[in-house]
């Protein structure tokens, strides 16, 4: 701690070296963190908005919070722990001081898990998830102020795929859609954010069970999913307000940390989130107060390429260096 009580320079700096590594939307990276008087504050970038695929900045909050996540684990590790408020003012989350203690044991294993966790786009295999593990899952969203619905019968998997195929059809016959997903895959593989082709994985094919974007990778012989009884699940938290999607990127990111502890692949599917109608329909199938806000897959798959992040010196808001 510094002589005001709140975290040093370096320990700041730290902290966010790794809170970038959280997941974005086309790996846009939408945040910025400054450090204050009275803590952290972390705002969303709003030079970095996505104005076709999130015109009401929605999925730049819960990237956000999701980064807010792995800040608060990096901080507890390093014996200063934070307090989240937020929508403290113009930030979408201001961290202060919780007092020093050591981190809990769950706090160092998801923490270890920061750098380790990616967004997986190969294909599953044909191995089945214990249900002790789903059920872990499912506790931890909801301890954690969220829910996570698994969609465990066939036509409810049935229904789950025909709605993000009809919003990504939808999607993609959007020309802005396509020139803005272009604008961050182009070079990617070579740059500090986008989705390159190495991080893509291979094109989606029309048999497989749910789209994946089309980032350009390469065309794959595959014609099916080879998975029987895929895990999916959509997941919200318990309000629809600016806020309520801070809180759920820091929800999903603990559920994407205990997933990569737990040996998981995660894929990830927002299309049937940005398209308004879709998204309601979904609300309907899964039987919610209110709107969800991802839709995951979970089970196992080999690694893939990760993606690139900018420097920490790039996300610091200048007001907060030294």
């Amino acid at each position: 701690m510094s002589a005001t009580g709140t975290w040093d320079q370096d320990t700041f700096a730290a902290a966010v070296g790794e809170a970038v590594w959280a997941p974005s939307i086309h790996n846009s990276q939408p945040w910025r963190f400054r450090r204050c008087a009275h803590g952290i504050d972390v705002l969303v970038d709003r030079s970095r908005a996505l104005p076709v695929t999130d015109p009401d900045g929605r999925a730049a909050r819960v990237s956000c919070g999701a980064a807010v996540c792995n800040l608060m684990l990096a901080l507890a590790v390093a014996g200063a722990p934070a307090v989240a408020t937020v929508g403290h003012g113009g930030a979408a989350v201001r961290l202060t001081p919780a007092g020093g203690r050591p981190a809990t044991p769950r706090e160092r294993r998801l923490h270890r898990q920061i750098r380790r966790r990616h967004t997986n786009r190969s294909p599953f295999a044909e191995t089945r998830v214990d249900a002790g593990v789903v059920a872990q899952l499912a506790e931890t969203a909801a301890r954690e102020g969220g829910w996570l619905d698994f969609v465990e019968d066939e036509p409810g998997r049935a229904a789950l795929a025909a709605l993000t195929r009809q919003a990504d059809a939808q999607l993609r016959a959007d020309p802005g859609y396509a020139a803005e997903l272009r604008t961050w895959t182009a070079a990617a593989d070579l740059d500090v954010e986008g989705v390159g082709r190495q991080a893509a994985g291979a094109a989606p094919h029309p048999a497989e069970l749910m789209p994946r974007r089309d980032f350009g990778g390469p065309e794959r012989d595959a014609t099916r999913d080879p998975t029987h009884e895929p895990v999916v699940a959509v997941f919200g938290v318990h309000g629809d307000h600016a806020a309520d999607e801070v809180r759920a990127g820091m929800v999903l990111q603990q559920l994407l940390l205990l997933a990569a502890d737990l040996g998981l692949a995660v894929a990830m599917y927002s299309q049937p989130i940005e398209v308004p109608e879709v998204r309601e329909q979904l609300r309907l199938v899964v039987h919610r107060l209110h709107a969800p806000q991802l839709v995951l897959r979970f089970g196992y798959a080999p690694t893939t390429c990760y993606t690139n992040r900018r420097p920490v010196a790039d996300v610091i808001d200048p007001e907060g260096r030294g």
